[in-house]
């Protein structure tokens, strides 16, 4: 699998991978009758680094990297990962956030915060290549998801600390995904 930036061709096959995460309206907080041009200025916003996951000349997933905040908040990253639900099991979700991690370190962040986490999309919860880790909390979920037993609930800030000093002094191992 190789990750690279993506490019304006890479837009359909983008476009393909976004259309049915956000019409589910399960795990991005936009609507979910989004059109095409807006659903792509949304993941090519400025400030956001676009990346795609792809496997054999097939776009398999994408992800933005951005500064989390402006101001004195911008030494801290934050993302928003998709993936081709024709390629959910096969790694890529695990390979574009540790894509990510070396890509927010390389451009200097110093953390990783990820505001909304659902429980049930584990890869970021239960992550064995982190050093360390803070889950600030949980919200309930909305009863909708309940009813279609998307999730439990969702984690609206998971903050991983890239400071060597906090590195060398906390080795923390994973801890289940509600632990």
């Amino acid at each position: 699998m190789n990750i690279r930036a993506a490019a304006a061709a890479d837009d359909e096959a983008i476009w393909r991978i976004l259309e049915p995460t956000f019409r589910a309206g399960e795990t991005y907080p936009i609507p979910r009758d989004i059109s095409r041009d807006d659903a792509l200025s949304y993941w090519h916003a400025p400030g956001h680094g676009v990346f795609v996951a792809e496997d054999a000349g097939a776009i398999l997933g994408t992800y933005y990297l951005r500064a989390n905040n402006r101001g004195g908040g911008a030494h801290v990253a934050n993302c928003g990962y998709v993936v081709a639900t024709s390629a959910f099991g096969r790694g890529v979700a695990r390979a574009m956030c540790t894509h990510s991690l070396d890509q927010a370190r390389q451009q200097s962040f110093t953390a990783m915060q990820f505001n909304f986490v659902i429980a049930r999309r584990t890869i970021v919860a239960r992550p064995g290549i982190y050093h360390r880790r803070t889950v600030a909390g949980g919200l309930p979920a909305p009863a909708t998801w309940y009813r279609r037993r998307i999730c439990n609930d969702a984690k609206p800030l998971i903050l991983l600390n890239f400071e060597p000093a906090a590195i060398a002094k906390d080795s923390v191992k994973p801890t289940p995904p509600n632990g």
